[in-house]
């Protein structure tokens, strides 16, 4: 073949990656344009401001439409909550014993049955504490009382008989017909409500413990083909994220009760047993539940051993407080569960508006858990390592 030959194939032989680049170069705007723009008379900024408005109503009435959703549903949707974050706690142990050969239904069984067994040993532990100082403790809620009416009369200038119309007044408020037939129906539908809460929340528990992995792949084929990856990889980021919580929590609220409750002892409180439940108990729910078993441990030492060993309990209540809001949460939460005090304020508001102290019970674990969806769908993952770098694939020159 002549060389006019040779070079004419090699021309038509490349002609396709020539015309390849060539393609590349031309912009898709010089290729297809697109219709004319119509001139609205509209500024730029003012399009801006009106794309940012629309989409800014559109996630005020997404959100206003959940919190009505879960309101609405909270008697379903706050035990589900209890039961996931019980399960968080409790879910090692029954790993536990189906390493040691238990199968996992009889595991999960167990473990329910001894959460309750416990449960219901710290409650007849409380119970035979304050029947075994029922005497004394009335006998000191009464030298309370005059103590108060003392401190009343000489700070605030009241007399005995402003004091006894004032017990009058709220003894007639609430012992009248109308108020006492509505508390009792609250009180009635209160307790109806939290058996049939507790019956869900242990329903919930045990199902987690026995199937919680084909739940969760159920839930996960839920989401479109190609979103499952990432519903998957967010929920599991949000579990390792509740189960830290919960965890460094009980941790934390151990501490504060241990704390609390040796105190109490060196001082010679009553009812020490009771103090250091209802701390632990209180140490669940961030800042109001601290602050009321804080002051329900100071209102004994003061009706028990009077103003001056209150003084001294309410300065073992704030260092053990304090020890755990500077040192403890920090060193176990970590920055896998961090949220900002403000968020949790907030969050802690919102679950009372829409369930009460329930409410604000789950409502830090669930800014945590949404905390760390949120983040890791954002690709800003505090605690993994950025992923690699996508390899740019190299186009083969065409050989000489």
């Amino acid at each position: 073949m002549s060389n006019a030959g040779r070079d004419e194939s090699t021309e038509t032989e490349e002609s396709p990656v020539a015309d390849t680049e060539v393609m590349d170069e031309v912009s898709p705007s010089a290729v297809a344009p697109g219709p004319a723009r119509v001139d609205h008379g509209v500024t730029p900024a003012m399009e801006i401001a009106s794309a940012w408005a629309w989409r800014f109503l559109v996630i005020v009435a997404a959100v206003g439409v959940i919190g009505y959703v879960l309101r609405y549903l909270s008697e379903v949707f706050v035990p589900v909550t209890v039961g996931a974050l019980l399960t968080a706690l409790l879910v090692p142990i029954t790993n536990g014993l189906q390493r040691l050969r238990v199968p996992r239904g009889p595991a999960a069984g167990i473990t329910v049955i001894a959460t309750l067994v416990v449960v219901a040993g710290l409650l007849t532990l409380v119970g035979a504490q304050i029947a075994g100082q029922f005497e004394d403790l009335s006998k000191q809620v009464g030298e309370g009382v005059q103590k108060l009416r003392e401190l009343a009369r000489i700070n605030f200038g009241l007399t005995d008989a402003d004091i006894t119309n004032l017990y009058k007044q709220a003894q007639k408020q609430l012992t009248s017909g109308g108020a006492l037939g509505q508390q009792a129906a609250a009180v009635g539908t209160t307790a109806t409500h939290l058996l049939a809460g507790l019956f869900i929340s242990l329903f919930c528990l045990f199902f987690f413990l026995y199937q919680g992995e084909q739940i969760w792949s159920w839930l996960v084929r839920l989401f479109p083909r190609r979103a499952r990856e990432k519903a998957d990889s967010s929920g599991r980021r949000a579990w390792v994220s509740l189960t830290a919580f919960v965890r460094a929590t009980v941790i934390v609220a151990a501490v504060d009760a241990i704390g609390i409750s040796l105190g109490a002892a060196i001082l010679g409180l009553p009812l020490v047993s009771a103090i250091g439940i209802l701390v632990f108990v209180g140490a669940f729910i961030p800042v109001v539940g601290a602050l009321v078993s804080g002051i329900v441990a100071v209102l004994v030492a003061l009706v028990a051993k009077g103003p001056i060993i209150a003084i001294v309990m309410l300065a073992v209540v704030i260092g053990v407080q304090q020890l755990e809001a500077h040192v403890l949460q920090p060193f176990l939460m970590g920055r896998a569960v961090s949220v900002h005090p403000l968020a949790v304020i907030l969050a802690i508001a919102a679950g009372v508006v829409i369930a009460g102290i329930v409410g604000a019970l789950v409502a830090v674990p669930t800014a945590a858990v949404l905390n760390a969806i949120v983040n890791h769908l954002a690709g800003n993952d505090l605690d993994s390592d950025p992923p690699p770098r996508p390899r740019r694939r190299v186009r083969p020159t065409p050989a000489e």
